[in-house]
């Protein structure tokens, strides 16, 4: 059986960024980021590169507990759901004040 060589030690330059993201998506990450112990942003950097290299970032364990974490909850999104989302309260725009009496 071959042994896995391990890649390099990368050092990168990080940025802070305001990514606005789906509320439930966000809660399943977060969480599986904290089930393997990693930052929220560690976890989407090795889901991006393993994309990227079109390879799926989760093994069979990992993907069923992301279907358990999709129903705790309650993520009914899937694939089909890219690109076709809308925002309930669009940002900057807040609801107009209520006129006083």
């Amino acid at each position: 059986m071959k042994k896995k060589t391990e890649a390099p030690i990368r050092v990168v330059e990080r940025v802070q960024t305001g990514v606005r993201i789906e509320k439930r998506l966000l809660k399943v990450l977060k969480a599986l980021a904290e089930y393997h112990d990693l930052t929220l942003g560690d976890l989407l950097e090795g889901i991006v590169l393993h994309a990227f290299d079109g390879i799926c970032p989760f093994r069979e364990d990992n993907l069923r507990r992301i279907r358990d974490l999709k129903q705790i909850y309650d993520l009914d999104l899937d694939a089909s759901a890219s690109h076709r989302l809308i925002e309930a309260h669009p940002a900057g725009k807040k609801k107009a004040p209520r006129p006083r009496p």
